[in-house]
Formats: structure tokens, sequence, C-alpha cells
């Protein structure tokens, strides 16, 4: 995580939670999801980026989308959020990666599908087509704002980030 000033930029299997006026929260997406959720009342809200939807069972859990899910909600309770006053706003998904499939067509499904499971308001948002996608979330406000970028900026970006091997055989990235 890379903190400059009032700019918090995550990447692959991050979150960040804060209640700071001052705080901007960024990441850039392809595939991936970021949902960003925000409690209107406690003025404190986060923004998660996931890779794969589901849950691993090798103990990997930072790219996968329940994990981080979970992350997310329990660091805004721990700030004073209310579970049944979360709203969200998921953005990404989309797939732009030939050979990968329709990932990010899944990741956007799994993140409305856990969504509506746990009963957390979806308010809104921007998934799916074939083109990256900048985010910036306001967590004090819920106020987010989804910059559309050319898909060799989002290869670039994706190229040079570490992968941590998975060792149980499900996905191999290269």
């Amino acid at each position: 995580m890379l903190v400059n000033s009032s700019r918090v930029s995550i990447i692959q299997g991050e979150c960040h939670v804060s209640g700071s006026a001052e705080v901007v929260i960024s990441t850039l997406l392809g595939s991936c999801i970021a949902a960003c959720m925000y409690d209107p009342l406690a003025k404190v809200g986060g923004m998660n980026h996931f890779l794969l939807p589901g849950e691993s069972g090798s103990g990997q859990g930072g790219r996968y989308g329940v994990h981080l899910m979970e992350l997310l909600i329990n660091g805004l309770l721990k700030l004073g959020a209310s579970r049944d006053r979360l709203q969200a706003k998921i953005f990404g998904g989309a797939n732009i990666i030939k050979g990968l499939g329709n990932i990010g067509t899944s990741n956007a499904i799994f993140a409305r599908e856990f969504l509506d499971r746990e009963r957390i308001s979806f308010t809104g948002g921007s998934v799916g087509g074939g083109q990256g996608r900048r985010v910036q979330f306001w967590p004090a406000t819920g106020k987010a704002l989804q910059m559309l970028v050319a898909n060799e900026e989002v290869a670039i970006v994706e190229a040079v980030k570490p992968v941590v091997a998975d060792t149980s055989g499900d996905l191999d990235l290269f």
C-alpha cells in the first residue's frame, strides 16, 4: 500500500478502510473487482481489490473475493460502521485478457451474489465490458469516481504485480 499525503493506492489482495475526510483510496482494475463500502451515518468506508471470485482452500486467501470482502466488512465494523447500514459499489470485472475466459464476468457475479447473500445494499458501480478502470473512492463520503483506461495500461500494471504461487493446483499464473 502506497500512502502519499491523503491518497492510498491499493493493489490486488489489499484492502483499506478509513473515516478521514482527507483520504481518497484508488486502484487500477482489469478483470479484478474493487468493492467500495460505506456507512453514511458513521462516515467510514473502504475499498478492497480482489483477483478471483470465491475462496481458496490453500491458505492464500489474499487474492480471493470472500477473504477480501470479509476483511473490508470487519475493518469497517471496527471503525464503528453498522452492518445493516453498509452500502456498496462495485467496479471492474472487465474481460480484457484473452485466454482467461470470462474471469471478469465471474468476479462481477460473485461480488453481486456476495452482497445479496450478506444483505448489503448495492448502490451502483460499473462492471463488465472490455476496458480497464481507474477507481477513486472517498471513504468518509461514499463518493466514487471511475475513469476508463487503455487496456495496455492495465496489462502493464498487472504484469508487474507480484503474484504468490498457488500450490493447490487450481490455477497457474504467469
